[in-house]
């Protein structure tokens, strides 16, 4: 079954991201490293390193919901579910989605916007020794939840054009 333009274009950007933003665990793993090594073996704490993993591994956890949403990576409770036959499955995730998580998903997408943009003219900075920008991050956060938001979008138009002969719903169409 062909996909349609709009379910690629969602999935391949939460890909993109989801590919891009996993090389940020090296990046705040390498500085934690560095780190260790500053102050137990050379006896030079780092000022800076635990306030940047601290934002890094922020940007990482909130950027990778869409990511995990496409990979269906996310908790899940099928109690209910998993007794039911493919059609009333289909019918009850399409239900969860509609009742559950576009609500979620629109308020965190409204609420992180007025946040991000808060900081954002404020330009918010940490405090302490050093003064690094938080406007950027919490910019993030709304990114993060339209990329949420689509995904779930992607998510649903999956299930409605589906016509699954296993009830394997839960899985991506493209990994089948």
């Amino acid at each position: 079954m062909g996909q349609l333009p709009i379910i690629r274009l969602i999935d391949g950007l939460n890909e993109l991201v989801g590919r891009i933003v996993s090389v940020t665990a090296i990046v705040f793993a390498a500085i934690i490293i560095y780190d260790v090594v500053m102050r137990y073996f050379l006896g030079q704490p780092t000022r800076w390193s635990f306030d940047v993993t601290k934002q890094l591994y922020g940007f990482y956890f909130i950027m990778l919901g869409g990511y995990a949403l496409r990979h269906q990576s996310h908790v899940r409770v099928d109690l209910v579910t998993e007794r039911l036959g493919p059609q009333a499955r289909r019918w009850t995730e399409i239900a969860g989605y509609l009742i559950f998580f576009f609500p979620f998903a629109w308020i965190f997408a409204r609420t992180s916007w007025d946040f991000g943009m808060t900081s954002w003219n404020q330009r918010e900075v940490t405090y302490g020794a050093l003064q690094l920008p938080v406007y950027p991050l919490k910019m993030a956060i709304f990114v993060a939840a339209f990329l949420l938001l689509i995904q779930g979008i992607s998510e649903v138009l999956k299930l409605l054009l589906a016509k699954p002969a296993r009830p394997e719903l839960m899985e991506p169409l493209d990994v089948r």
